[in-house]
């Protein structure tokens, strides 16, 4: 199998269906393959370290049937359908792992996967939950630990030309995949729903300068498509973690919507925000990771007013929706996910003081649960036409 060179929703849909299939083969010709878990994972220190770095995703079409002889089945569905996958052989093809401490599913099921796991390397990045200037500095030392963690498992030490490098190409791939997402504010999109979530999955499998290429071939045969007419459809937005799969969002789309925008951590919350370029590296990308990722466990200025926090948490969110004309909001939670489960009162009330619908959905990472979703789904684009 071969680097993709042909259209770009093609190669999107090819490394989307075969996940991690560019990955195998770049590791069959030497190259060092690292997976990670989450937004907080710095790729960029991966990266410059020599790793390619593949993000971890599941098999929604996939049962579980031997992680849960290892984990208890109140954790995250999402992680353990990834274990599943992993005890099953998917990811035999990586050299180790990055765990951030982002949530309990994560953070207490570290020894799990390292002891049932063979792989050479783990490390488990603990991320602080509040992004005051301790808090920064604690993360700070934390990755300058990662940092010599993989030095010394490669035997090779990470330069700030290196680590710059890969800010500047990460920086440039977010640039790619905004200027993509720009192509979804046109009535009608001129990407689809689908096509869109194919490409953001496609792109975290790849090393990140064939990625960058990608989305721009994407974008360009896009483009060539002639902006449509006839009547308008409803616009939605979808807010949630790790949504890597094109069920729910066939649902919307096969029902008349069109899934304009989201709020994902596949999406939107990896590409709106770029690394500054800094004298030292790492205090860019600890600024970002920490301070500028919009994420349910990150916790701002305490002293602000609920208000001000929430406008401070969600104020994105808003602009989303003015920028991307969106008619309605899909909260789409993972059972048992409590950092996003918190945030859903606060998160459905700020959107709908905007005057704009709220559905509100607790799915199982599985396609099990799709006939429940599309009847939900189909109900609340009724409700809003």
């Amino acid at each position: 199998m071969k680097k993709e060179n042909g259209r770009g929703l093609a190669a999107a849909e090819r490394y989307y269906r075969d996940y991690g299939c560019r990955a195998k083969e770049l590791k069959g010709e030497g190259k060092r393959i690292m997976g990670y878990f989450s937004t907080m994972v710095p790729v960029e220190i991966m990266s410059a370290a020599g790793f390619i770095p593949v993000r971890m995703k599941g098999d929604v079409n996939e049962p579980i049937t031997k992680a849960d002889t290892h984990m208890e089945t109140i954790v995250c569905p999402f992680v353990r359908n990834v274990f599943d996958s992993a005890l099953k052989g998917r990811y035999g093809y990586l050299d180790g792992i990055v765990i951030p401490h982002t949530c309990d599913s994560f953070s207490r099921t570290y020894d799990v996967w390292t002891c049932n796991l063979a792989w050479s390397y783990s490390h488990f990045l603990n991320v602080p939950h509040l992004c005051d200037d301790p808090s920064l500095e604690f993360f700070k030392e934390i990755l300058g630990t990662f940092m010599k963690s993989l030095e010394r498992f490669t035997g090779k030490k990470i330069s700030d030309e290196a680590l710059a490098q890969k800010v500047e190409a990460y920086n440039q791939n977010r640039k790619a995949m905004k200027r993509l997402y720009e192509l979804r504010k046109s009535s009608p999109p001129l990407i689809s729903g689908v096509e869109m979530i194919r490409v953001l999955v496609a792109a975290m499998s790849l090393p990140v300068e064939e990625s960058t290429e990608l989305i721009s071939q994407v974008t360009d045969e896009v483009k060539e498509r002639e902006a449509g007419s006839g009547e308008p459809s409803t616009r939605i937005m979808i807010v949630g973690d790790q949504i890597d799969d094109v069920s729910s969002i066939e649902i919307v789309e096969k029902a008349g919507g069109r899934m304009v925008m989201d709020d994902t951590s596949v999406g939107s919350k990896v590409y709106w925000a770029d690394v500054e370029v800094t004298q030292n590296p790492l205090e860019g990308i600890a600024e970002r990771y920490l301070r500028k990722m919009k994420l349910p466990t990150i916790y701002g200025d305490t002293e602000r007013t609920y208000q001000e926090n929430l406008e401070g948490r969600f104020g994105h969110i808003g602009q989303f929706i003015r920028d991307f004309k969106v008619d309605g909001v899909i909260l789409f939670i993972y059972k048992y996910c409590d950092p996003y489960g918190f945030e859903v009162p606060a998160t459905k009330s700020y959107i709908e003081s905007f005057g704009i619908p709220v559905l509100y959905l607790e799915d199982e990472y599985s396609t099990s649960t799709l006939a429940r979703l599309k009847t939900r789904i189909e109900a609340f684009l009724e409700m809003i036409e």
